[in-house]
């Protein structure tokens, strides 16, 4: 079923790292300067994956300004620590370099903005492997996974029939089936279980192990 791909599309925060305690921390500092209360912590794993503007926006029922505002409050702590306070998953730099090896044309399509995306996968020495990194831009434009894997797609004319993308949310899985890519789910990062086979995936794995075993040749 993977004979023919040729192109593989990862997501970032909740596949290739564990982005949490960094994001949390970012929403917490962002919160306390905007004087809003948060009284169940536990429960902003839910930012990890969807765009972070709608997420705030949602969640503490802002206004566009003060969405605005406190996005811009929680990138003054993530781009000068947030970002570093991330782990790679177990076996993501074997697999990585494997598929590498074995001449997969890699990217990485997430909602997190480019600019930050480059700087982690740059921090854990895995930037050199990808053809592209494509994020979201610092203005929130570009934050539907949809349009960032038809961005991947139109940029470097890939077939949709020989692309894939890997991903932990459902975000992930209806951004690749938009774009008629097929999908690997991975049950190790942020989505649900039962969110992420409701949208059938091609595949579902639970560790990077398992990846790798999909494109074994």
């Amino acid at each position: 079923m993977t004979e023919n791909i040729e192109n593989i599309l990862f997501d970032l925060d909740g596949t290739l790292t564990n982005p949490k305690e960094g994001i949390v921390n970012s929403i917490l500092y962002a919160l306390n300067k905007m004087g809003i209360q948060e009284n169940s912590p536990h429960e902003l794993d839910s930012f990890i994956g969807p765009p972070l503007r709608e997420s705030f926006q949602m969640r503490y029922n802002l206004s566009n300004e003060k969405s605005d505002e406190i996005v811009k409050a929680y990138r003054e702590y993530f781009s000068t620590k947030g970002l570093y306070e991330n782990l790679l998953y177990d076996g993501i730099t074997e697999l990585i370099e494997t598929l590498h090896t074995q001449k997969y044309k890699l990217f990485v399509a997430t909602s997190k903005p480019t600019i930050y995306s480059e700087q982690i996968l740059e921090h854990f020495k895995l930037k050199k492997y990808f053809t592209e990194v494509i994020g979201s831009n610092v203005d929130n434009t570009r934050t539907d996974k949809t349009e960032i894997i038809a961005h991947v797609v139109s940029t470097h004319g890939l077939q949709s029939d020989k692309s894939i993308m890997v991903g932990d949310t459902k975000f992930d899985m209806i951004g690749a089936k938009n774009n008629s890519i097929k999908t690997i789910a991975v049950t190790y990062g942020y989505g649900s279980l039962e969110e992420l086979s409701f949208h059938q995936p091609d595949f579902m794995v639970n560790t990077c192990g398992e990846i790798k075993s999909i494109f074994s040749k």
